[in-house]
């Protein structure tokens, strides 16, 4: 950990009891050494285990040459953790005896419990209630339990525990779905990976996935954790780990199927439409220190890269080949994931030729044909220096040969990459079983071989991707992110829940320094007796009403009025159209505005049960939904964030200058979505949805206007702490 890292949170469990312990206790043991009370004992006995081992059953003296307890309360005083695996029903006295004689880690491989309905759930909650009264930790129920590979303790069950081909590393797994993803740690151990710690965390009513990745992240022997995610309702801690994933520059591979009841809104807003439980996770995953994998292939592929421990400096890729066909599929893959292929500086250029056949090509992709087979690959390797000596190259992809000369030559290409601090990956061209020797010299040496040209490119662009956000996390701990543009304001909000119209939505809005459209609300009589317009035309004319949030599905709204009887005509209609849509609508006037012009954005906020308050940002009008360009933070943030945020949507050209268009107010946008983070966390107790749609973005120096607003309120007494809300 470097020097200048700051401690763990106040939420970090010491977890060493689990993969350490000192002595295993089995509750429930079998001598039948198949079933779930006997493979631990077979487990932890054949695979190097040099603590204790207590069986614990009162019917045998002896189990596998073991000692056999008649119960808990009859063990030596050094025994740390406890294995149950008793039926459903005797689980809760178990972990009181545990608790009575100091066995504070219990793992209960036991199913029966939430997972198989409300009889189950009552037992489950007898289970936690009883681990609360006796101080016990938790992994479970309803789990695999745990291994640690380097110790051999494996303190579980199931068919992936028993394999002799698992072996340490430096990774460590922390899946809940136990099954699956033990499956897919025995996968990648087949694929040269090694696990130092692999954890199922089962129904997660005591410690939960969390609670095991920020402590396996903390572990100095861990480079990597990989995660098979199906959900957490701890949002808000998810970010915490994944900005410490950036802190410690270890990165956590995130499998994250399914989806969530965070997902669960009332859909009011434009907003609340925009984001589902999943769009929040990727959230998450796209700010902090995570990568998202799709499959076992995704996380075998971009943990070696990791394991090169070499991060690029940006997206800049020289490619080398000995096949043309090759470099140009390589070429194409990496454009695909976001990487470039720069032209070599002419120094580059020239040594190439002087080292490659004259037929060669040395532009990039680079072609050394085939004649480097008659030379062993010596100019071969001294290509792969030269590239990645090149000023405009950050990373460096080549084609692995093949043959009896490819061991040669990967013990000279070894020797002329020391001192190289730029990533080295090799596109392995052939079967993983031909010169296996020679891939796994390069994989010892910290050269990453993968087996596609997709793949390969995948991997740089995923390391590529985590580099750029440590180094956006490292600037950030140069400025002061508490910096607020505004003060926390008072709100005069109503004390029940409900929606808001567009003009007390925007009366808010101002208070923390929005700026919207100049409005002004009448009632239809006194419209009927204006002799002047209240405000210059061109003017819009909307029906008021928090009854009726969505104006234009109601057709309550008309624009571009020029005129003074139009005006009065426009409110007949939009009154008629009200009553049409909802003729039990409380209607509160009508809203008679200036128009506004600019680029259309879309600015909102919603509360959610497990994340807290996050802001969506994207392009507006009638493309919000169909082109769904948008992007989230997590409030409150500062104007920086604000700036990225904006950089983060693809129409954002649109905005900062495109095609010798000038750039428009981004400062001001920057400012607003800044504001907005700030409102809604500072009355996050109350406010459950904000939508700002249009927001128009004027010309630079002119700033931004709300034309439309809402905002949806919870009751004084719904109150929501997401930091309370645990697995």
């Amino acid at each position: 950990m470097p020097p200048d890292t700051p401690a763990p949170s106040a939420a970090y469990q010491d977890l060493s009891a689990f993969l350490n312990p000192r002595g295993v206790a089995i509750i429930g043991a079998t001598n039948d050494l198949t079933r779930v009370g006997g493979q631990p004992i077979k487990l932890l006995g054949d695979f190097g285990y040099t603590g204790k081992i207590y069986p614990v059953n009162p019917k045998y003296a002896e189990i596998n040459g073991l000692k056999c307890y008649p119960d808990v309360a009859s063990l030596p005083q050094n025994c740390d953790l406890a294995l149950i695996a008793l039926s459903g029903a005797h689980v809760p006295g178990a972990v009181e005896q545990c608790g009575k004689a100091g066995i504070k880690s219990v793992i209960v491989l036991s199913a029966g419990f939430g997972e198989t309905g409300a009889e189950g759930q009552a037992l489950q909650t007898k289970l936690k209630t009883a681990c609360l009264q006796y101080g016990v930790r938790m992994n479970g129920p309803n789990c695999l339990g745990v291994a640690n590979l380097v110790n051999g303790c494996r303190a579980g069950f199931g068919g992936t525990l028993q394999m002799n081909t698992l072996k340490a590393g430096p990774i460590a797994m922390v899946t809940q779905s136990g099954g699956f993803g033990f499956g897919a740690v025995a996968n990648a151990c087949y694929y040269g990976l090694g696990f130092n710690y692999i954890v199922s965390t089962g129904n997660e009513d005591g410690l939960s996935m969390l609670d095991w990745v920020a402590y396996v992240l903390e572990q100095p022997e861990v480079e990597i954790v990989t995660v098979f995610m199906e959900g957490t309702t701890e949002g808000r801690r998810l970010i915490a780990l994944g900005e410490r994933a950036l802190a410690l520059g270890k990165p956590i591979l995130v499998w994250k199927v399914g989806n969530t009841a965070a997902g669960s809104k009332a859909m009011t807003s434009h907003t609340a439409r925009l984001t589902a439980g999943p769009e929040l996770f990727r959230a998450v995953f796209r700010q902090g220190g995570f990568v998202e994998v799709r499959d076992v292939d995704d996380l075998v592929d971009v943990a070696k890269a990791f394991l090169g421990r070499k991060l690029p400096r940006g997206n800049r890729v020289g490619v080398i080949t000995m096949s043309g066909g090759a470099g140009v599929l390589l070429a194409d893959r990496c454009v695909e994931a976001g990487l470039t292929l720069p032209k070599f500086a002419d120094d580059t250029t020239a040594q190439l030729r002087a080292v490659l056949a004259a037929y060669a090509s040395s532009e990039n992709p680079v072609d050394a044909t085939a004649g480097g087979y008659g030379d062993n690959f010596a100019a071969y390797s001294k290509a792969v220096k030269i590239v990645l000596a090149d000023p405009n190259v950050d990373a460096a992809i080549a084609r692995a040969p093949r043959g009896k000369g490819a061991m040669p030559w990967a013990q000279g290409l070894i020797e002329t990459l020391r001192g190289m601090d730029k990533p080295f990956l090799l596109n392995w061209s052939t079967s993983p079983e031909e010169n296996a020797d020679v891939l796994a010299f390069f994989e010892q040496n910290g050269v990453p071989c993968i087996m596609a040209a997709g793949r390969t490119a995948h991997a740089l662009a995923a390391i590529n991707d985590y580099a750029v956000r440590q180094r956006a996390y490292q600037a950030r701990a140069t400025r002061d992110d508490h910096v607020r543009v505004i003060d926390k304001q008072k709100l005069a909000l109503p004390a029940t829940a409900g929606t808001l119209g567009e003009h007390a939505s925007k009366a808010l809005l101002r208070i923390y320094g929005v700026p919207a459209v100049t409005e002004k609300l009448l009632a239809p009589a006194e419209i009927e007796k204006l002799n002047a317009a209240p405000l210059p035309f061109p003017l819009a004319v909307k029906i008021e009403s928090a009854d009726i949030p969505h104006k234009t599905e109601a057709g309550v709204v008309r624009l571009n009025i020029s005129t003074l009887e139009a005006l009065k005509q426009a409110a007949r209609e939009i009154a008629v159209a009200a009553a049409h849509y909802k003729p039990d609508a409380k209607i509160d006037g009508v809203l008679v505005q200036q128009m506004a012009s600019g680029v259309e954005v879309i600015v909102g906020a919603i509360n959610d049960p497990h994340f807290g308050p996050v802001v969506t940002f994207g392009l507006g009008g009638i493309f919000t939904e169909l082109l769904n360009d948008v992007t989230h933070r997590f409030a409150p943030f500062d104007v920086d964030t604000a700036r990225e945020m904006i950089l983060d949507i693809k129409a954002a050209p649109l905005l900062t200058g495109y095609r010798g268009k000038p750039a428009l107010d981004v400062e001001a946008l920057a400012q607003t979505l800044s504001r907005v983070s700030l409102l809604v966390t500072d009355h996050a107790d109350r406010i459950a949805e904000l939508d700002i749609n249009p927001l128009f973005v004027r010309p630079a120096g002119q700033g931004v206007l709300a034309a439309d607003a809402l905002i949806v309120t919870k009751s004084a007494q719904s109150k929501t702490n997401p930091e309370e809300n645990h697995a």
